[in-house]
C-alpha cells in the first residue's frame, strides 16, 4: 500500500488510513441513547445491528444503501468493536476432565 505524509508531515497509508483506535472513536455508548448499548457516533444505530447485517449476508454496500446515515468507516468501526471485545474475552474450563 502507498504511503503519503499528512498535512502535519506524518506518514500515513493511503486507502484504508484509519486505525483501529481511529476506527473506535466512532463507536459511542449513552446510557440515554439505546440503554447504553454501542452506537455509531451521532446516530441510533447500533453496532449489534451493523454486525447483524453482515452475518445476514449483506455486504458493506448493501447495508450503507440500507442505512444512508452510515460511512463505510462506520462498519469498519462496528467490526473493530467486535474484535476488540472477542480478544480480550477468557474463556473458563467449567467441569469435566
Amino acid at each position: 500500500m502507498k504511503r503519503t505524509r499528512d498535512a502535519a508531515g506524518k506518514r500515513k497509508r493511503s486507502g484504508r488510513s484509519q486505525t483501529n483506535g481511529d476506527l473506535l472513536r466512532r463507536i459511542t455508548i449513552d446510557p440515554g441513547v439505546l440503554v447504553g448499548k454501542p452506537t455509531i457516533r451521532g446516530t441510533r444505530i447500533s453496532v449489534e445491528q451493523v454486525l447483524h447485517l453482515l452475518g445476514e449476508g449483506m455486504t458493506p454496500k448493501q447495508i450503507l444503501h440500507e442505512l444512508p446515515s452510515l460511512e463505510a468507516e462506520d462498519i469498519r468501526a462496528a467490526v473493530a468493536y467486535a474484535y476488540k471485545l472477542v480478544s480480550t474475552e477468557k474463556v473458563y474450563r467449567v467441569g469435566g476432565s
